[in-house]
C-alpha cells in the first residue's frame, strides 16, 4: 500500500430546482490541500469514524484500518470477511464494528484484538454506544443485540426480519432501529420493547433523532416518517424513494435526506422546502456544517457544499465511486471514501460540524449513534 497526492481534477455545478424553476449556483471555491490513500485489490464500503485524531475505516476485504490527519496508516486488523457497517468509538478508544464472517469485533485504540462475539448471521448494522458503555447493533439472523464493554451478551430482542438498520439513542437512553419485518422499534434500556411503529415496507436506513425527541427514518414503503417519543405519528413525507440514505438535521431542525436521486430539504414540519437533483441513486447520508453548509456525495466522485437556500459552495468532482457519507472532523477536514482510495478534503471554509441534535450519519464523528446535547 502507499499514499498518492490526489489534486482536485474539474471542478463542476449541480443542477438545482429552486422556487419550482432550474438554475445554477455560483461559480464554486474550489476544496483544497487534499490527501487520498490507495487501497490496492481492495475498496471502502463503510462510512469512516474519527476519533481522537485518528481515522478508522473498513473495507470489503475485512481489513479495518488507522489513519493518522497525514494519510498515513497507524495500523490494519484484519477481520474475517467484509466490513459493511461503520465503525464506532467508546470514550476509553474502543473500536467497535461488524464484519460479514458473523462476528462483532471490539479492537483497541492500538489494533489489538480485545474480544469477538458471534451472531448467526452477517452484522451491517453499525454499532451504537450508550452512556454506560453498553454496545447496541443488528443483524441478519433477525435480532438485536446489547452488549456489555467486556464483550458479554446483554439482552437480545428477536424481531420478525433482518435488521441492518443501524440504531440511534434518544436522551432518556430509549434505543430506536428498523427491521425487514416493516416494524420501527423503540425499546428501553433494560431491552423492554417500548412500542412499534409499522410501515408499509422494509427498514434499511438508520433513524435520526430531533432535539424536540421526534424520531426521524425513512420506510422502503416511500414514506419518510417522523413520530414523537411515545411512537404516534407527527408527520409524514412522501418521497417516493427507496433509500438506504439516513436523515440528518441542522440547528433550526430542518432536514437533510436523499432519496433516490434528489438531495431534500424538508422542514421540520414536514414540507419540501427544496429539492437538489443528481444524475445517480444515492444512498449515502449528507453531513451539517456548522453555519447550515450541507455536503451531500454521490456515486461516481460528487461531493458538494450548499447552502441552506441551495446555492452550490463548491463540488469535486473526483471521478471515482464516492459512496460513503461524509464525515466532518471537529477542525473542519471532511472524511470520506471513493472506490479504492481514502480522502480527506480541506473545505475552503473549514466549518467544523453543525452543533445539531444529529449533524451526520450516526450523530458524530465518533459514530455513538447518540444524540447530541
Amino acid at each position: 500500500m502507499k499514499t498518492s497526492l490526489f489534486t482536485a481534477g474539474s471542478l463542476v455545478l449541480i443542477v438545482c430546482l429552486l422556487a419550482g424553476r432550474t438554475a445554477f449556483g455560483a461559480e464554486p471555491l474550489p476544496a483544497t490541500n487534499l490527501w487520498s490513500f490507495v487501497l490496492f485489490y481492495d475498496h471502502v464500503d463503510a462510512t469512516p469514524a474519527i476519533a481522537d485524531g485518528t481515522i478508522y475505516e473498513g473495507t470489503f476485504n475485512g481489513n479495518l484500518l488507522a489513519f493518522t490527519p497525514a494519510g498515513k496508516v497507524k495500523w490494519q486488523f484484519k477481520a474475517g470477511r467484509e466490513i459493511h457497517s461503520a465503525p464506532a468509538i467508546a470514550d476509553d478508544g474502543t473500536i467497535y464494528f461488524g464484519s460479514r464472517d458473523r462476528k462483532f469485533y471490539a479492537v483497541t485504540a492500538a489494533g489489538g484484538l480485545k474480544w469477538t462475539f458471534a451472531t448467526g448471521a452477517w452484522v451491517d448494522s453499525s454499532p451504537a454506544i450508550g452512556v454506560d458503555g453498553t454496545i447496541y447493533f443488528g443483524s441478519w439472523d433477525k435480532t438485536f443485540y446489547a452488549l456489555k464493554p467486556d464483550g458479554s451478551l446483554k439482552w437480545s430482542v428477536a424481531t420478525g426480519g433482518i435488521v441492518d438498520s443501524s440504531p440511534a439513542i434518544g436522551a432518556d437512553g430509549t434505543i430506536y432501529f428498523g427491521s425487514h419485518d416493516k416494524k420501527f422499534y423503540a425499546l428501553k434500556p433494560d431491552g423492554t420493547v417500548r412500542w412499534t411503529f409499522l410501515t408499509g415496507g422494509v427498514i434499511i436506513s438508520s433513524p435520526a433523532i430531533g432535539a424536540d425527541g421526534t424520531i426521524y427514518f425513512t420506510s422502503t414503503d416511500g414514506n419518510f416518517y417522523a413520530l414523537k417519543p411515545d411512537g404516534t405519528e407527527r408527520w409524514r413525507l412522501h418521497t417516493g424513494g427507496m433509500t438506504g440514505s439516513s436523515p440528518v438535521l441542522d440547528e433550526q431542525g430542518n432536514v437533510y435526506l436523499s432519496v433516490n436521486g434528489v438531495n431534500t430539504f424538508i422542514t421540520k414540519d414536514g414540507k419540501k422546502n427544496l429539492e437538489l437533483p443528481m444524475p445517480v441513486l444515492i444512498d449515502a447520508s449528507p453531513a451539517v456544517a456548522a453555519g447550515g453548509t450541507i455536503y451531500f456525495s454521490a456515486p461516481y466522485g460528487k461531493l458538494a457544499a450548499c447552502g441552506t437556500d441551495g446555492t452550490v459552495k463548491w463540488q469535486l468532482d473526483e471521478g471515482a465511486n464516492l459512496d460513503t457519507s461524509p464525515v466532518i472532523g471537529g477542525d473542519g477536514m471532511i472524511y470520506f471514501g471513493c472506490d479504492l482510495r481514502m480522502f480527506a478534503v480541506s473545505p475552503p471554509d473549514k466549518l467544523p460540524p453543525s452543533k445539531s441534535s444529529w449533524p451526520m450519519f450516526r450523530a458524530d464523528a465518533r459514530h455513538t449513534g447518540r444524540v447530541q446535547p
